[in-house]
């Protein structure tokens, strides 16, 4: 089975015990935390970019200057590799594209906020089926009524296609996880990531052609476009990658219900989004149920190194 139901620090590949110098020195759960606030910053830049190329336009961009970026820094190779490695890069490809399309669609027709906060539904749902320990629950559990109540309690008022739209996104992020975890393993440093996300560009350029076509061409939509692949692609799903490979999946996809929280920093700083006392007790909630699964995922390694 993949990470998702074998929740144990994942070595990096050769049997090593994981990067130590660079990115690698923040440690899993920084790599986690960084990964998010950039993410979350690029998202909040991407909403704004959305009234000159579209939705599927922005995804395009920034799947492509991603895979640009990724392919010339990393220079993976092609050859070497099993048949089972490509299937399952091909797969964490086809996963990514569709995890920022369906996104996408969503943020377009519901506010940004509750986009984010339905996605992340998919992380905590993994969290649940992923764990071996009933203290998850508790944190899962926590978590979500935070993003239910960050939510307003109900989302009877938002759009039924946009609401669609991020649950199937936080499905696809769910299996994001899965792959990701599969594919750091299978491939050195962030090769297999550099290779799926080409991958992912190859797949979803049609669509965006097809929406939005000489507007990808704009110089200004090209600037905006590769600053959101950096902060939403390049960035965190590095550090995401290098973080799952020392890092329980169930502790990751909780620690992914922190999420809404930065989104509503990156919505304020951005896009000078306030929030409410309630909205602000959500946040607690989630920063609470993520700090309980560190500390449960701390805890358990030490009593490892005991043993």
């Amino acid at each position: 089975m993949g990470a998702a139901t074998q929740p144990e620090v994942v070595a990096a590949p050769g049997g090593g015990p994981g990067p130590r110098r660079g990115w690698g020195s923040l440690g899993p759960v920084g790599l986690v935390l960084a990964g998010g606030v950039s993410v979350q910053f690029g998202g909040a830049l991407a909403v704004s970019l959305m009234s000159r190329a579209g939705a599927l336009g922005v995804v395009s961009l920034r799947l492509v200057v991603a895979a640009v970026v990724l392919l010339v820094v990393c220079r993976p190779r092609l050859r070497g590799h099993s048949r089972a490695d490509w299937g399952t890069v091909v797969l964490f490809g086809i996963t990514m594209a569709a995890m920022n399309g369906l996104f996408y669609q969503a943020a377009a027709r519901i506010p940004l906020g509750a986009a984010v906060t339905l996605e992340v539904l998919g992380p905590l749902a993994l969290s649940v089926l992923a764990s071996r320990r009933a203290i998850n629950l508790v944190w899962a559990g926590l978590a979500l009524a935070g993003v239910f109540l960050l939510g307003g309690g109900g989302f009877s008022t938002l759009d039924p296609v946009g609401v669609a739209f991020a649950l199937s996104a936080g499905a696809m992020w769910a299996a994001y996880i899965i792959f990701s975890a599969r594919t750091g393993r299978r491939f050195p440093q962030a090769d297999g990531l550099a290779l799926a996300m080409a991958i992912g560009a190859v797949l979803f350029l049609p669509l965006g052609i097809v929406e939005s076509g000489a507007k990808l061409l704009n110089p200004t939509t090209i600037a905006l476009g590769a600053a959101v692949a950096v902060l939403s692609s390049v960035l965190p799903y590095t550090l995401e990658l290098l973080a799952l490979r020392r890092l329980p999946a169930s502790t990751f996809a909780i620690m992914m219900s922190l999420e809404p929280a930065v989104a509503a920093l990156a919505g304020f700083l951005v896009l000078s989004q306030t929030l409410t006392v309630t909205e602000s007790l959500a946040i607690g909630l989630v920063i609470g149920a993520s700090m309980g699964a560190v500390r449960t995922q701390v805890g358990r390694g030490k009593a490892r190194n005991v043993t």
